[in-house]
């Protein structure tokens, strides 16, 4: 059975491409890194690409007049991929209405929040400033609106006294690189199915949620 043709767009760092990476080395595994593209030419995450033998583009946002031609460019970059599934990774540009319903429902983006709560930018001290006692990410279907769209997959981790913003971005970042890998499994699987924008998940277990133990 062919596996399924990850696309991942980033424009910074990439660790959680990097952890699709690591989760796609298997050949087992139902899904492949097929394509990175970033809209900034300096984004580390195009020499975790190129570590891994996986074809890379970038397409420079600051190159386009407007939004339509630096997503059509996307769009066809990969389409011309055979790209199944995009996955937005640090990936730092609004896409419009167009895009997302160019890819409806094979578009899935992380945030690092138990959304619907804690959307936008700043998430991590804007937790801190509720005195919300958990907090955690989410995978989800990308809509047109910010980070709207059925959920996935959710990490849950506890607010720890004396946390900084930065503590806690860790201790989340490190639920991420589960939940990403998680998430895209499940897809490439055949076992998540959207109805009345709510994720069904054929089969389903607990393993669909994970939560951490800060204690050990």
């Amino acid at each position: 059975m062919a596996r399924l043709r990850v696309g991942v767009l980033i424009s910074g760092r990439g660790t959680n491409l990097q952890a699709l990476i690591d989760a796609s080395a298997d050949p087992a595994a139902p899904a492949e890194v097929a394509l990175v593209i970033s809209s900034q030419g300096d984004a580390q995450g195009l020499a975790r690409a190129r570590a891994a033998g996986i074809r890379s583009e970038i397409i420079n946002y600051r190159a386009f007049n407007a939004k339509q031609g630096f997503e059509a460019s996307l769009d066809a970059a990969l389409r011309g991929g055979r790209i199944d599934l995009v996955c937005l990774a640090g990936f730092m540009r609004i896409l419009t209405p167009w895009f997302v319903e160019r890819w409806r429902d094979r578009l899935i983006n992380i945030h690092p929040s138990l959304l619907p709560a804690f959307k936008g930018l700043d998430t991590h001290a804007r937790v801190l400033d509720s005195g919300a006692r958990f907090s955690g990410c989410t995978v989800h279907f990308v809509r047109a609106e910010m980070d709207e769209g059925p959920i996935i997959v959710q990490a849950v981790a506890p607010v720890m006294p004396g946390d900084t913003p930065d503590t806690l971005a860790a201790r989340v970042l490190g639920l991420e690189h589960r939940c990403y890998p998680l998430a895209v499994h499940l897809i490439a699987e055949g076992r998540v199915r959207v109805q009345n924008e709510r994720v069904e998940i054929l089969n389903a277990t607990v393993a669909n949620a994970i939560m951490i133990n800060p204690l050990g």
